[in-house]
């Protein structure tokens, strides 16, 4: 363990360059065909949507762009308001990535303008069906009832109804869209058991006008479910699963897929919905470019951002990945003979290293997880014991990509495998003079990342 507490030590000099590119939200990925009507659809909402390209063909459409702490504001506050798609997340293109406002002169002009429906009378609602979420007697109750499902449903509005009463409503859609996304909403808890679904011609008057909601029509034949490994990593990528990754659709999965569809609204039907996460997560890991990582020196291998990181060097049990093209991003592998101390004894220096800020721990037989943050960046370690090793890596990533942190720190410690030997086991060297014992070593610790 000394080998490998001497190379934490002598890694710590690790640079860590500003992140201080431009950052966009990311909202949805779409191929050539769907890419323009997407793209307008969403620009219907926000004044600043622009798109670009994604590999393998895919087309990235997002809200930028920003500084990556206004971006990081701004998507918790969409999210909490339920504007944008619960997988949404920050992203920073790269230098060369050209973003395309969807305006005048850009993707959203090539889809054809319909013709424009007549326009109902001012006071009364549009012809469709609307979902009933909830009736008070008094108008001053229907303003504060209408506020409460504003913050689950932005779109929402408030009408008098024949009785003098006054209804929350959610509309208009046609009448088989209206009934699959209730009974949707019913089984997530999402709406009352005796809201319902009625016509315009049940609503009196606009009192205060909402917006026709973004809800697909329910398919006309059921998708077949992926497999349910892939759907368990999809979900947790989404962050809607924290259970084992065995392939079964137990209670936990089934609660994360109800879950999902809910926070996505993307389609009733659970094995499109899934294969349109699976998808949003594909094209999530092109542009993150995430790649197979085979390392010689550790003998490990896992998915990582490899555009975001270049080799920097070995340092005994180590192999060192610093930032590239100034990401903030930093990976580092350990490997070596061990067990559970040799983990515990990585958790102290970690820690003193600073690469995961006042960390929190989940230490298990075989296992040890950290992880932390500050206003700089996002630390997470994590070990394992397996075949008489303890090896394991610690991701350093931006502060102000929380969610893309959490996402690419979960792919890396689902693919995480030994390749084959580890060319570092024939490196030696004494240990360093009190590393990890009651933080004595702290003085003799090189600059923080």
């Amino acid at each position: 363990m000394r080998r490998l507490a001497a190379g934490l030590v002598m890694a710590a000099a690790l640079p860590m360059a500003a992140w201080a590119q431009d950052a966009v939200i990311r909202i949805e990925a779409k191929r050539e065909g769907d890419v323009a009507e997407a793209a307008a659809r969403w620009a219907e909402r926000f004044d600043d949507v622009v798109t670009f390209p994604l590999p393998r063909g895919w087309t990235a459409i997002a809200i930028g762009p920003l500084s990556p702490e206004e971006a990081g504001e701004r998507i918790d506050a969409l999210k909490q308001a339920r504007q944008i798609p619960s997988d949404s997340f920050v992203a920073v293109p790269g230098a060369d990535v050209v973003l395309t406002p969807v305006g005048a002169g850009t993707v959203a002009e090539t889809v054809p303008e319909a013709a424009p429906p007549a326009a109902p009378q001012a006071d009364l609602p549009a012809p469709g069906a609307y979902i009933r979420l909830q009736s008070v007697q008094a108008r001053a109750d229907g303003d504060a009832a209408l506020a409460d499902w504003r913050r689950t449903f932005p779109e929402a509005g408030l009408a008098e109804l024949p009785n003098g009463w006054f209804g929350v409503a959610l509309g208009p859609m046609d009448r088989a869209t209206a009934e699959a996304w209730l009974r949707v909403f019913k089984d997530g808890d999402l709406v009352p058991n005796d809201a319902f679904v009625s016509d315009a011609a049940d609503l009196a008057a606009v009192v205060r006008p909402g917006e026709t909601p973004d809800l697909p029509p329910p398919p006309t034949t059921a998708a077949q479910m992926p497999p349910m490994d892939q759907v368990q990593r999809a979900l947790r990528w989404a962050g809607v699963y924290d259970g084992e990754i065995d392939g079964q659709s137990g209670p936990r999965t089934r609660d994360a897929i109800t879950a999902q569809i809910l926070a996505s609204r993307t389609s009733t039907d659970p094995g499109t919905a899934m294969r349109d996460l699976i998808a949003r997560r594909d094209a999530w890991r092109a542009e993150m470019g995430l790649d197979r990582l085979d390392d010689p020196a550790t003998g490990l291998s896992l998915l990582a951002p490899m555009d975001r990181l270049e080799f920097d060097r070995t340092e005994r049990a180590l192999s060192i990945y610093g930032p590239k093209d100034g990401s903030g991003a930093a990976l580092i592998l350990f490997s070596q003979p061990g067990g559970q101390q040799e983990l515990l004894d990585l958790s102290g220096l970690v820690t003193a290293l600073g690469w995961v800020p006042q960390p929190s721990r989940t230490i298990q037989p075989g296992h040890v997880l950290l992880e932390g943050a500050n206003e700089a960046h996002i630390g997470r370690a994590e070990g394992w014991v397996r075949d008489g090793r303890a090896e394991g890596f610690v991701l350093i990533w931006p502060a102000a990509d929380a969610d893309g942190q959490a996402r690419i720190a979960a792919e890396m410690s689902d693919s995480l495998a030994r390749k084959g030997p580890a060319a570092n086991d024939a490196a030696t060297g004494p240990a360093m003079p009190g590393a990890g014992t009651n933080g004595t070593a702290g003085a003799a610790l090189p600059a923080r990342p």
